[in-house]
C-alpha cells in the first residue's frame, strides 16, 4: 500500500484488547484519510445517543496520505470524537510531528475505545503497543507532561497530552503537543481525561512507501519554490498568524468585550509587531513546513520567566480582545497557562468573557464568584477563573461547561449573548457585517469555528452588505478547506503563499498512486459534510433551522465601535442566507439532506 501506513490500531482501554487490521480499501477511496477517518468510523461504530463521558465513545486519531511524506505542511493529525461541547460529531486537527510518527510506526488510524481502570497512557513503539500506568503524570500540567514523558522515554517519542482541565472533563479541554501545538475545538480532551488517558506516547522508525518518488519530489521542490517567491511569504514567516490581528481591527472585525464590538483600543499593543520586538526567541515549523508560522516566546511575570508557542492570532482574539487584556506580556502568559491547564484559548477566552459580561451587568456577582472581581481587562481576574474552570471550583464548575449551558443556569437574558452555535463557542471574527462569515459559523459541521470556512476575505471583496452568492461562495470553502485535513496537510501554505489546490490531486498521485481529479476529492469532502450533517440529526431529537441560527446579540444588537459600528445582520437576512445555503446544498428547508443528494454521494 503505497503512501498511507496500512492500519488501524485499537485498543479497548477497559479489558486491555489491543488489535491490528488492515485499512479498507473502500475506506481509503470514498474517505481519503484524516477527518474523513475519523467521521465515517464514529458514524458507523458509536450508537445513536450515547453520553460523550460515557465508555461507549471512542477518539479515533488519524492521519492522512500525505502526512509523514516530504510535502509542504504535511503534518496534520485530526483527533475526534462525540464531543461533549455540541452532543455530536467534533474533530480537532494539530500541526507538530504526530501524524507522521503514527504513519511511522504503520498505522493510518488509532481507536480508543471503553474506560481505562486508573490513569493511564499509550505507549506505541512500532508494533509494540501497551497501556501504561500514568499516575505520575496525573494532576500535572500538560506542557509540564509531555516535558516528563520526554525524559522518561527520549526525545524521538512525539507525544499528545491533556492537563488538570482535560481530567476534570472540562467540556473545551484541549489535546496538546510539540510543546505548543492543540487540538483545541470541541473537547476532545475532556472525553480522554474521561477514559482516564493523560497521553499518547508514539514512536515510528518504519519508511513508507510512495508509488512515484521522482514525481512527488519534483512537485515538492516546485511548491516550495512557489510559496517562497510569494509576496507574503517573509511577513507571514516573521509573524505568523499574528500578522492577522492589525487586519482584522482594521476590518472592524476583532472580537472585542464578548464580541459587543469589532475594534480593541488596544489592538497594536499585543500585535505580531510588538510580540517580534517584546516577546519572540525562535521561529518554529510542524513536519513538512516551508512556511514556519510557530513563534515560540518568552515573558517575565512576577518573576517567574514562561515559555510558549504564540500567542496564535486566535488567542489574541478570544484573549486579548474579547476579555480586553491590553498587554503583551499579559495575553502571553494567558496563552502558556491555558495550554498548561489544557484548555482551548478560542473557547476559554470567550468563557470568560462571556462571565464577564454577565458580572458587569450584575447577573452574577461577587457571590457567585467566590469574591472574584470579573472586570474586561483584568489579568488577576482571568487569571483566577481560568484556574477555577480548569479545576471545577466553584462558578468554574459550570462555566467549564461552556456559555450555553452556563446561560440557561445564568439565566436573565445572558442567552442572548453566550456567543456560540450549537454549544461551540465562536472563533475569532465579528461578523455582522459580514454575512458568509456569519452563515460559515452558523453551519460548520462541529459548531462555530473558523478553520472550516474562513469567509470573510469574500465578504470584503465581493460587498459585506451583499447577501446574495454569499451561500455558494462558503459551501465552495466547506468543501475545499476541509480536504485538507482529509489528506493531512496544513492549509494555510494555500491561504498564506498562495500554494494552488491543484497540487494536492497530483501528490496525491505520486504519493498513493491513486487518481484522483480536485472535483473527485472535493466530492469526497462533501461526501464527509454531509455524513456530519447526518450525525447532527440522529443525535437530537429536537433537530431544526433552529440548529443553524447564531446568538441573537448577532442580529438584535448593532456593532458599538470601530469601522463597522452600527452594523448588524437582520434576522429576514439570516433565513435568507440559511435558504439559499439549503437549497444549493439539497437539503430541506430545515437542513436536513434530501435522498437525492445522499445516493448522489453515495451515503444510502
Amino acid at each position: 500500500m503505497f503512501g498511507y501506513g496500512g492500519n488501524i490500531l485499537r485498543i479497548n482501554l477497559s479489558g486491555g484488547k489491543i488489535t491490528k487490521s488492515p485499512t479498507p480499501e473502500k475506506l481509503i477511496k470514498d474517505y481519503i484519510g484524516g477527518r474523513g477517518f475519523t467521521a465515517k468510523i464514529l458514524y458507523d461504530e458509536l450508537k445513536p445517543g450515547i453520553d460523550p463521558f460515557g465508555p461507549d465513545n471512542k477518539v479515533v486519531i488519524a492521519s492522512g496520505p500525505l502526512s509523514g511524506l516530504f510535502v509542504p505542511g504535511a503534518g496534520k493529525i485530526t483527533f475526534a470524537s462525540k464531543s461533549p461541547a455540541t452532543n455530536s460529531y467534533g474533530d480537532s486537527n494539530m500541526g507538530g510531528h504526530l501524524a507522521s510518527e503514527i504513519k511511522y510506526a504503520g498505522y493510518d488510524a488509532i481507536i480508543l475505545e471503553g474506560t481505562a481502570a486508573k490513569p493511564s497512557y499509550i505507549y506505541i513503539n512500532n508494533d509494540k503497543v501497551e497501556i501504561r500506568d500514568a499516575g505520575k503524570y496525573w494532576g500535572k500540567g500538560a506542557i509540564s507532561t509531555e516535558k516528563m514523558l520526554k525524559d522518561d522515554l527520549g526525545e524521538e517519542f512525539q507525544i499528545a497530552t491533556i492537563g488538570p482541565a482535560g481530567e476534570n472533563k472540562v467540556k473545551f479541554a484541549c489535546i496538546s503537543h510539540d510543546f505548543g501545538r492543540q487540538a483545541g475545538r470541541t473537547g476532545i480532551g475532556a472525553v480522554l481525561g474521561n477514559k482516564n488517558i493523560k497521553a499518547v506516547a508514539i514512536r515510528g522508525s518504519k519508511s513508507l512507501k510512495v508509488a512515484d518518488p521522482k514525481e512527488l519530489q519534483a512537485l515538492t521542490k516546485k511548491a516550495i519554490k512557489e510559496c517562497a517567491s510569494h509576496p507574503g511569504f517573509k511577513m507571514w514567516v516573521a509573524q505568523g498568524t499574528a500578522s492577522v490581528t492589525v487586519w482584522s481591527n482594521e476590518q472592524g472585525s476583532f472580537p472585542t468585550r464578548n464580541f459587543q464590538s469589532g475594534q480593541f483600543k488596544d489592538y497594536r499593543k499585543i500585535s505580531g509587531d510588538v510580540m517580534l520586538k517584546e516577546t519572540i526567541i525562535t521561529n518554529k515549523a510542524c513536519f513538512g513546513c516551508p512556511t514556519a508560522c510557530g513563534k515560540y516566546a518568552k515573558v517575565k511575570k512576577d518573576g517567574k520567566e514562561y515559555y510558549v508557542e504564540g500567542p496564535e492570532y486566535e488567542t489574541a482574539a478570544l484573549i486579548g480582545g474579547d476579555c480586553a487584556v491590553a498587554n503583551i506580556t499579559d495575553l502571553t502568559y494567558a496563552n502558556w497557562l491555558c495550554d498548561e491547564l489544557g484548555l482551548d484559548t478560542i473557547s476559554g477566552g470567550s468563557v470568560v468573557a462571556f462571565a464577564m459580561e454577565c458580572y458587569e451587568k450584575g447577573i452574577i456577582t461577587n457571590e457567585d464568584t467566590g469574591g472574584v472581581e470579573l472586570k474586561f481587562g483584568d489579568i488577576k481576574s482571568f487569571d483566577k477563573m481560568i484556574n477555577m474552570i480548569a479545576r471545577r471550583e466553584g462558578i468554574g464548575n459550570i462555566l467549564a461547561d461552556g456559555v450555553r449551558e452556563a446561560a440557561v443556569k445564568f439565566g436573565k437574558g445572558s442567552e442572548k449573548f453566550a456567543m456560540q452555535v450549537k454549544g461551540l463557542e465562536i472563533s475569532g471574527y465579528e461578523s455582522r457585517k459580514a454575512p458568509a462569515m456569519m452563515l460559515a459559523y452558523m453551519t460548520c459541521d462541529i459548531g462555530a469555528h473558523h478553520n472550516r470556512a474562513w469567509a470573510i476575505t469574500h465578504d470584503i471583496a465581493a460587498g459585506r452588505d451583499k447577501i446574495e452568492g454569499k451561500a455558494a461562495k462558503v459551501i465552495e470553502l466547506q468543501h475545499l478547506r476541509p480536504l485538507f485535513d482529509m489528506v493531512g496537510c496544513c492549509r494555510l501554505q494555500w491561504i498564506e503563499t498562495g500554494m494552488s489546490p491543484e497540487y494536492y490531486p497530483k501528490m496525491l498521485k505520486a504519493a498513493t498512486g491513486l487518481d484522483y481529479t480536485l472535483d473527485e476529492l472535493l466530492k469526497c469532502s462533501e461526501r464527509v459534510w454531509n455524513l456530519n450533517r447526518l450525525f447532527l440529526i440522529r443525535e437530537h431529537k429536537d433537530y431544526g433551522r433552529h440548529f443553524d441560527y447564531p446568538p441573537a446579540r448577532f442580529y438584535e444588537e448593532k456593532v458599538q465601535n470601530g469601522p463597522t459600528q452600527g452594523s448588524i445582520v437582520k434576522k429576514e437576512d439570516i433565513e435568507r442566507l440559511l435558504d439559499e445555503y439549503y437549497t444549493l446544498r439539497g437539503w430541506d428547508k430545515n437542513g436536513k439532506p434530501g435522498q437525492a443528494k445522499l445516493k448522489e454521494l453515495g451515503l444510502v
